[in-house]
């Protein structure tokens, strides 16, 4: 049982991009009542913990406290995206702003470039930080530079490709830092991981802590490597430079050590570019493609600030399994992490190459024979609270169940992955019980 393929887009959403026609779909995806009701309790948390809930935080001078990077409760509409290339590549994006304050995250997806490149695609994930004009303005210009460095061509020669991206890397930044002066944007930087497909090489350029993950025969197969300032090689560097790393973090500010933009820290004398505080200079890495290849997953550190890489393979695996649409498996993804505790933007790419696990009967049957099951273990529990005379509400049911051996859970997700499920059950059983009272009320 193969997938269903993206469908061609409408002509109103076509769009054309550096190099050749775009061919995917957008969407603009709501999080549901229930799932909104989930977070209440966390909402409360968080607002504590930023807005006031420390101790002492009485006597503060309210004008006095900076502005949380945090909000009272996440924005948790989702922009998905999917399409195809015409070898064989199928992707979607994931991204959602979450509890942070402003969404900072950017992308690029370009599934087919042109000319002599039809059979390239490039994707990339750049997460801003002290704002979103560099991210914005980067995630415009980037592939431009790179393809401008004339080391791309049908020869697919790694070298030259490797020193395309750096190149292209480099130019970016240099032609960010006028714009920045112009614009007023120096305080703000952007991580960014991109990926370059040709028909023979896989090439993954890497600059701070956004992450590439290639999942081959079921196993994870290379992941870039984060960059940050506690990290030997880094640390050395900065120092050099005449910064010093205090609290994991460049001057005990900037959480990062390489980026695009951040132009405070790029400012000693008689250093290249990469010799800086923070380095716009990506790691760049070539690995030859495989019929074992299965997808590539470039995601933003609020993805990896919550599942490892382990984690994240075997739960996409287990989602091909049981998803017709690449998009549903992003937000799966996103809903996880949010789950799991993650506050930041959160944004992912997913790659599916000709050899990613494709639907499968069985494990469809294993899924829906689950979700019978949790829905069942819902039922029971909220009849075993009302029995025992207490209020069978939302959480209660959920730590109940979090405490409970329940097979069959998709690896990497666990509980949490199942959620939404288990919500929705919850709210049924409560309808049943209490029909007079609306989605949402609760606990409020």
């Amino acid at each position: 049982m193969r997938r269903r393929p993206p469908r061609p887009p409408a002509a109103a959403n076509s769009r054309f991009d550096i190099g050749g026609m775009r061919t995917s779909r957008k969407a603009s995806v709501e999080m549901p009542a229930f799932v909104r009701q989930l977070v209440k309790e966390t909402e409360k948390r968080v607002s504590s913990f930023f807005k006031g809930g420390r101790a002492g935080a009485a006597d503060v001078d309210e004008d006095a406290v900076l502005p949380s990077p945090y909000l009272d409760r996440p924005v948790l509409d989702k922009l998905a995206e999917e399409g195809c290339a015409r070898w064989g590549l199928t992707y979607a994006l994931g991204s959602m702003q979450g509890w942070r304050a402003h969404m900072e995250d950017y992308h690029n997806c370009v599934p087919q470039l042109g000319g002599g490149l039809a059979d390239w695609s490039f994707f990339a994930v750049f997460d801003g930080h002290a704002g979103s004009a560099v991210a914005r303005h980067c995630s415009g210009h980037l592939l431009g530079h790179i393809l401008a460095s004339g080391g791309l061509g049908p020869e697919d020669d790694p070298d030259g490709v490797k020193g395309a991206l750096a190149e292209g890397f480099l130019q970016t930044d240099k032609h960010l830092h006028a714009v920045a002066r112009r614009e007023g944007w120096e305080r703000g930087g952007t991580t960014v991981v991109a990926a370059l497909v040709s028909p023979r090489n896989i090439y993954l350029a890497n600059c701070g802590d956004s992450r590439a993950v290639l999942c081959r025969s079921g196993q994870v197969r290379f992941s870039t490597e984060d960059h940050k300032p506690y990290s030997p090689l880094e640390k050395e560097r900065i120092e050099s430079a005449g910064g010093s790393v205090s609290l994991q973090r460049i001057n005990g500010s900037l959480a990062v050590s390489r980026a695009l933009g951040d132009f405070g820290y790029k400012r000693a004398e008689n250093r290249s570019p990469g010799e800086q505080m923070v380095s716009p200079e990506p790691e760049v890495r070539a690995l030859e493609r495989s019929p074992a290849d299965e997808f590539l997953v470039l995601a933003c550190d609020g993805v990896w600030d919550a599942i490892g890489n382990e984690e994240l393979c075997a739960f996409v695996r287990n989602r091909l399994l049981v998803c017709a649409d690449l998009r549903d498996v992003c937000s799966q993804v996103i809903d996880l992490c949010l789950y799991k505790g993650s506050l930041d933007n959160i944004s992912i790419i997913l790659l599916c190459f000709p050899g990613a696990p494709q639907l499968s009967a069985e494990a469809l049957h294993q899924e829906a024979e689950l979700e019978d099951l949790l829905e069942s273990k819902v039922a029971e529990i909220y009849e075993e609270l009302r029995g025992r005379g207490e209020d069978p509400d939302l959480l209660a049911v959920l730590a109940v169940l979090a405490s409970a051996a329940i097979p069959g859970l998709p690896p990497g997700g666990g509980i949490h992955s199942k959620r939404n499920c288990i919500i929705s059950a919850y709210y049924q059983q409560r309808d049943t019980h209490n029909p007079a009272l609306p989605n949402g009320t609760e606990g409020s």
